[in-house]
């Protein structure tokens, strides 16, 4: 079996995020278990969508959910959705949008590169508002009969001057348009599961990659009945617009598996334990000289998550921050930390394994000693 040392590929202990392109996150050995397992059978891959997406929606307090190829994957389906509904002769003709509906309303603020993901449905984004403000007004004028949805980013994408999420849900349903939220990187909190579709949301979109440590190809669209039965006729194993976004059915009963580890969790102390290695970092960086570090809240994706940010001196280090993190990813063991607003640097004991702490701290260290 080929080994990363085989590829001459280089493991690194991720103090970084829940980034796509470092893997996202570690799958635990009951998701990798239960993939191991679902990879001895075949079935019927429709059916297994079905079942798989009635019992997370059970578990996450959602009328239904569809299992996707990534969040990415479940904005595509989704806006999909929201065009054609279950019309059969819509969903074929895609990405034609001739006799359909064909804007998308967004935040002027929260425009962003995941939105790529709705236009690849061939429809037109519609910006509301100015950078950093928006109206409710805004938006009833952007409304009209070409609408198909309104989409939010969730998180550090938007803008405290958006329109409230409670009255975008309220004025679109005014006017029959359905609402969706990318919500990807928006675990924790775990009630974040359920808050957006209980606050009216048609649908809302999870990667299963990231926090919940399912696989990293794999995503939830959890919402109302008729948007997740629309998402699957839009998906494989139909020939529509979502056939390469296939998902396997080991990813499927992986990121089942990652749903009902991660409700099993103690959330409350898992906080604490990130308290604990963030003031412990902030502790030890802080007898060096030139080197401030402070706690910092939330993190980068507006989680309510602790990092520790690094300023460092670089007339008393002899090294820019940009050096030391290099250093980081080049040295033995490799560590991937985030560089931070300021030329800081940030660390992330989210995506970290037990004991990494103290190896991160050591090769910051390392590095900034020189």
């Amino acid at each position: 079996m080929p080994s990363y040392e085989e590829l001459d590929i280089t493991p690194t202990i991720n103090a970084n995020a829940t980034l796509t392109r470092l893997g996202g996150s570690i799958m635990p050995p009951e998701v990798l278990e239960a993939m191991m397992e679902a990879a001895k059978s075949f079935i019927d891959l429709p059916e297994l969508q079905r079942r798989v997406g009635n019992r997370i929606a059970l578990l996450t307090q959602n009328e239904a959910c569809y299992v996707s190829s990534g969040a990415a994957g479940g904005i595509v389906v989704a806006i999909a959705a929201c065009v054609t509904g279950n019309e059969k002769w819509a969903i074929e003709q895609l990405p034609d949008l001739t006799g359909l509906k064909n804007e998308v309303i967004v935040h002027k603020s929260q425009r962003n590169g995941y939105d790529h993901a709705v236009r690849q449905v061939g429809v037109k984004l519609i910006e509301i508002g100015w950078p950093g403000e928006a109206e409710v007004w805004h938006l009833e004028r952007a409304i009209n009969e070409k609408t198909a949805a309104v989409i939010w980013f969730e998180g550090a994408l938007g803008s405290p001057g958006d329109i409230p999420l409670e009255k975008v849900i309220d004025t679109a349903h005014a006017h029959g348009v359905p609402v969706l939220v990318d919500a990807a990187a928006q675990l924790p909190p775990i009630e974040n599961l359920w808050k957006f579709t209980q606050m009216g949301a048609d649908g809302a979109i999870f990667s299963g990659g990231k926090d919940l440590r399912g696989p990293q190809s794999s995503g939830l669209v959890l919402g109302k009945q008729w948007l997740i039965d629309a998402c699957a006729l839009n998906g494989p194993p139909h020939h529509n617009i979502g056939r390469p976004m296939k998902v396997g059915k080991e990813e499927m009963v992986g990121v089942l598996a990652a749903v009902e580890r991660y409700l099993s969790l103690d959330h409350e102390a898992r906080a604490s334990q990130m308290e604990e290695i963030v003031a412990g970092w902030c502790s030890e960086l802080n007898r060096l000289d030139g080197v401030t570090a402070t706690r910092s809240f939330p993190s980068e994706a507006n989680q309510p998550m602790p990092r520790t940010r690094v300023q460092i001196d670089a007339s008393v280090v002899g090294r820019t921050h940009s050096e030391i993190l290099q250093g980081m990813r080049d040295g033995t063991p490799s560590v991937n930390a985030a560089s931070g607003p300021d030329e800081t640097i940030m660390l992330n004991p989210q995506t970290l394994e037990e004991g990494e702490e103290e190896i991160v701290l050591a090769r910051l260290v390392e590095e900034i000693q020189g």
